[in-house]
């Protein structure tokens, strides 16, 4: 594998030799990892402290193979010439790393925000420019005060591409990842009822996201939703940056124009307009929501200077990621002798617009009847909690029940004390079964499901409905669809 880092470039980086010193051999590191069980041979390990501390693993990580380790001080049970860097403090050390990452990087870079879909327009733009490119981009959801350095940390100077990550719990935070990554290009996917606990309402989530743009560099573009109704607030923090913008959407005259949307069966088929031309392209995940979001990732592909048309080419290999609409069929008895259920994993985050898109994807699916017990398949969805949505959050809950597509489910199954609101307010025919966690709805999922049903999880993270998720894939033989195809 290529240096990454050497031990002269990463003491400059962070300034170690004075806060400290670094004892031992010369080395090279490969890598940047801040967990040992990931850990690879060749990787700099970075001691941070957040549930416990990182310098209680450091003898561990140099057993594993690690080059270094990045440390505030020297760990008992390491060695005198052990290869460590002591800097003052780890998180500082990591953003200092981050700092020269993106100082020597040539390449073009864009950072990615909003309160819903973030995750996946990274991806799409993962796909969409590595068809055509290098590319280097966050992994998982990487997004915070730690996620976005480290992603920095991580990226090869020599990439054409890079794609950021950047998220928010609460005011003030957007601003500065947004200026250690310095994006040529950045997007906003949407403005939603996301982290309302910590703000003042919608309007405030908009600032906060449109932060991002204080961090472009000169002659930046921002990327903006013009269907939501916090626009005007998006372009004028764009035009307050000095930042030239792109809109998408279906809405006014976007210069990225939607024109139609068809959604079938784990796929969507979509029709748009940019610069004077009509295109169709395909993603291989269905959802209207993310047709806007796959429109937002070519416009930043069109900004950076990318090729559009084989990029829109590239996302009909693009699916939903894990715990985002990430779907399996989970096959029943041995290869599927006694039937399978469908599972869509929405298990990483959820909002009141996450939750409507999500169903209105689940109202479409189609179970397989005449397979199982019950005659007739049936689509069955877990939810659990919708987490900091502030003061209003009963309301929020129970409003689940108004959403037009919740009617095509066939039973809805609750987990968590604030779901209780939907479950009370759920029609006595549609209403499943409330649970006080997730850990004991996902030890009834074999009672509550049969071959020929599809299950859809969704909650959010902290609601631990994960569990479910991975109790329904241990009810047989769980595989991607695509790896069923043929």
């Amino acid at each position: 594998m290529a240096v990454l880092w050497t031990r002269a470039e990463a003491e400059a980086a962070t300034g170690a030799a004075a806060a400290g010193g670094v004892a031992g051999r010369d080395w090279t590191a490969t890598g940047v990892s801040i967990d040992t069980r990931s850990l690879l041979p060749g990787d700099l390990f970075v001691a941070l402290s957040a549930a416990r501390d990182g310098h209680d693993f450091v003898a561990e990580a140099l057993a594993k193979g690690a080059a270094a380790a990045l440390v505030s001080r020297v760990p008992e049970g390491v060695a005198p010439d052990a290869p460590l860097l002591v800097v003052r403090d780890v998180l500082d050390g990591l953003w200092a790393l981050g700092r020269a990452a993106r100082a020597r990087f040539r390449g073009k870079l864009v950072a990615v925000t909003g309160s819903v879909g973030k995750t996946g327009t990274k991806e799409m733009l993962r796909v969409a420019l590595g068809a055509q490119a290098t590319v280097h981009a966050a992994e998982k959801s990487y997004n915070n005060h730690w996620g976005v350095p480290l992603t920095l940390a991580r990226m090869p100077e020599t990439v054409d591409f890079a794609v950021i990550e950047i998220g928010m719990n609460a005011p003030g935070e957007i601003a500065p990842l947004t200026r250690l990554a310095r994006p040529h290009v950045a997007l906003v996917t949407t403005v939603a009822a996301v982290h309302l606990a910590a703000f003042r309402g919608l309007g405030g989530i908009a600032r906060e996201k449109a932060a991002i743009f204080q961090g472009l560099e000169p002659g930046g573009v921002a990327i903006l939703n013009r269907d939501i109704p916090q626009y005007p607030i998006l372009r004028a923090a764009a035009k307050a940056a000095g930042a030239r913008a792109v809109r998408f959407g279906s809405a006014g005259r976007p210069e990225f124009l939607l024109l139609d949307a068809r959604v079938g069966t784990g796929a969507t088929s979509i029709k748009a307009r940019a610069n004077g031309t009509t295109f169709y392209f395909r993603l291989a995940a269905a959802g209207a929501h993310l047709a806007l979001n796959a429109l937002g990732a070519l416009a930043a592909v069109d900004a950076l200077g990318g090729d559009m048309a084989r990029a829109s080419l590239a996302l009909a290999s693009w699916r939903s990621p894990e715990g985002r609409g990430a779907r399996w069929t989970v096959l029943l008895g041995p290869g599927g002798l006694d039937g399978t259920i469908g599972l869509i994993d929405e298990s990483y985050n959820a909002n009141p617009a996450a939750m409507a898109a999500a169903l209105a994807v689940f109202a479409g699916e189609q179970p397989r009847d005449g397979i199982g017990r019950v005659a007739r398949g049936r689509r069955v969805a877990f939810l659990g909690d919708m987490l900091e949505l502030g003061p209003r959050e009963r309301e929020m809950h129970e409003g689940l029940a108004r959403v037009p597509a919740i009617s095509a489910v066939d039973k809805v199954h609750c987990a968590g004390g604030r779901m209780r609101a939907l479950y009370e307010a759920l029609p006595a025919d549609q209403r499943g079964e409330w649970f006080d966690t997730a850990e004991e709805m996902a030890a009834r999922v074999r009672r509550l499901l049969d071959a020929g049903d599809i299950a859809m999880v969704k909650g959010s993270l902290g609601s631990r409905v994960g569990k479910v998720v991975e109790a329904i894939k241990k009810l047989g033989d769980a595989r991607p669809p695509e790896s069923l195809e043929g």
